[in-house]
């Protein structure tokens, strides 16, 4: 395509990768708000579900644990079960873009912005 011109044909090839790998990071920043993850607490009393970027969608509670004596161990159980979901989303996350990051040929263990 731009044979003579020295290394101007690495240049588009390059450009073109950058504009492949732009369009698959949109991609996948759309798909990360419908991948979802279920984190939990009291061996499942308490179940949390959010998007891998994060963002919580859902919570079930086991109506057995509410005992308004025990109002602090719910909440415990709660938070738990959130904390562990969103865990599990940036995990989901990193592990998306890993793998995107090994198809564009580039390290695994590459950081972008995200």
């Amino acid at each position: 395509m731009l044979k003579g011109l020295g290394g101007l044909g690495d240049m588009a090839k390059m450009m073109k990768t950058a504009q492949e790998m732009q369009t698959k990071m949109a991609q996948l920043q759309e798909d990360m708000q419908t991948i979802m993850v279920t984190g939990e607490s009291g061996a499942g009393l308490v179940t949390a579900t959010c998007t891998a970027k994060g963002e919580l969608k859902g919570l079930d509670i086991d109506p057995s644990i509410f005992n308004k004596d025990e109002k602090e161990v719910v909440e415990d159980l709660i938070l738990a079960a959130i904390k562990d979901a969103q865990s599990k989303a940036a995990d989901r996350a990193q592990s998306e873009m890993s793998r995107l990051t090994e198809s564009m040929g580039l390290p695994a263990d590459m950081k972008l912005p995200f």
